[in-house]
């Protein structure tokens, strides 16, 4: 069920948030989604999950118009998202958290597959802890990543899920979203600063900057092209050999 975006605009105001992007992603695929702070990354997320409105374009996700329609629809396809910054709910445990996430998402609640969830994540001894106060900021992470798991999705978004991990941290999220992948046949979208991260796990790597596409394959050839480098660091390739 692939995800196909052709020339997705948005426009705040004046401002052009994103022009023209055209993305495909495959029903196996791990792509990373890079760029600069204010490149667009988030708000492509917001376009595919509902919370956006594209000013132009079309979005479908196998047979689902993801212009159109109501949000739930959209986790109700397939797609789930987790965003930058945790949101649990407040006064529900972990446990509680990832069964309103299941209900909304896959409009119905599944105790076994919740428990599997917990499991995979390393949370089952956080079930019944509240999720809001009681939990480490690892554990946030994979319960933001579990709440996005308990809607069924066939497409795991993943926006800066690493952000504000040490290194270890870092590489043991990561080995888990690779195990996640192989184990549980998702495709993924990574919005992702770490480059280390972004070379080890996904195959694909789209650069966006000023709210067009730049660049578009794999990693190593993505982080060596000029144009690449330039909107991370505003020098020219040369000054990099």
């Amino acid at each position: 069920m692939p995800l196909r975006l052709e020339n997705i605009s948005v426009r705040f105001g004046g401002i052009a948030a994103l022009t023209g992007v055209n993305l495909e992603v495959a029903d196996d695929s791990v792509v990373g989604l890079v760029g600069p702070n204010g490149a667009g990354k988030t708000t492509l997320f917001n376009v595919i999950s509902g919370l956006v409105r594209p000013t132009e374009g079309s979005a479908r996700f196998g047979d689902t118009d993801l212009v159109k329609g109501k949000i739930h629809n959209r986790a109700r396809a397939g797609i789930g998202r987790t965003f930058q910054i945790p949101q649990p709910l407040h006064e529900l445990t972990v446990r509680e958290n990832l069964m309103v996430a299941q209900r909304f998402g896959a409009g119905r609640i599944d105790p076994s597959r919740i428990d599997e969830i917990l499991d995979f994540l390393n949370l089952t001894h956080k079930a019944d802890a509240q999720a809001a106060t009681d939990l480490a900021l690892s554990e946030q992470k994979a319960l933001e990543v579990g709440k996005a798991l308990a809607t069924e999705p066939k497409l795991l978004m993943l926006d800066e899920v690493l952000a504000g991990l040490e290194t270890s941290g870092k590489r043991a999220f990561m080995t888990m979203l690779a195990r996640l992948h192989r184990e549980w046949n998702l495709a993924m979208i990574v919005i992702e600063h770490d480059i280390e991260t972004i070379s080890r796990l996904c195959q694909r790597c789209v650069v966006l900057n000023f709210g067009k596409v730049i660049a578009d394959g794999t990693p190593d050839a993505v982080f060596r092209d000029p144009e690449v480098r330039r909107s991370y660091t505003g020098t020219g390739a040369a000054e990099h050999a």
